[in-house]
C-alpha cells in the first residue's frame, strides 16, 4: 500500500531559508505559512534544517532572532530520502526517529522536495475514503 514513490505526495515548492538568514525570517515563515520544517539551502544544495522545536529548544527571547543566523543554529546532520524512495520508507523512518519531516534530495544532495507526516496521513486517508472531499489529491 505504501509502495508509490513519495515523489507521488511530496511537496515540490519548498520554503527555503538561507544559513545567513536571520531566526526573526524563521518565525516568520513559521508563524505565516503554518509549517514546522524549514530546508535550509545554499543555490539547491541541502545544508540542513531548522524546525520550530529548534526555536522553542534554543530559549532564546524573540527579540534575539534578529541577531541570531539560521547556520548557527540549524541541524546539519539531516536524514534525507529520494524521490524514487517508496512511502512506506519515509513513513519508517519517521517512527524509527520521531521525525515529523524529510527533505527529499537528487544524487547531487539538491534539495527537490519535502515530505511531512501529514502528508502521509493525508495520503493513507485519501486511499481509504477516495469520495471523501478533501483539499489534498494525490500528484
Amino acid at each position: 500500500m505504501m509502495n508509490e514513490p513519495i515523489s507521488s505526495i511530496m511537496t515540490r515548492k519548498v520554503v527555503t531559508v538561507r544559513p545567513t538568514d536571520t531566526l526573526e525570517a524563521v518565525k516568520e515563515i513559521l508563524f505565516f505559512k503554518h509549517i514546522h520544517h524549514i530546508p535550509v539551502v545554499e543555490g539547491h544544495r541541502l545544508m540542513g534544517i531548522i524546525t520550530s522545536y529548534d526555536l522553542v529548544r534554543l530559549g532564546k527571547c524573540q527579540d534575539e532572532y534578529r541577531s541570531i543566523k539560521v547556520g548557527d543554529v540549524m541541524t546539519t546532520k539531516v536524514a534525507t530520502l529520494s524521490p524514487d524512495d517508496k512511502i512506506g520508507a519515509a513513513a519508517e523512518v519517521f517512527l524509527e526517529n520521531l521525525f515529523h519531516g524529510l527533505p527529499i534530495v537528487n544524487e547531487a544532495k539538491d534539495l527537490v522536495g519535502i515530505i511531512t507526516t501529514h502528508d502521509i496521513l493525508k495520503y493513507e486517508f485519501y486511499k481509504e475514503y477516495p469520495n471523501h472531499k478533501i483539499y489534498w489529491q494525490p500528484a
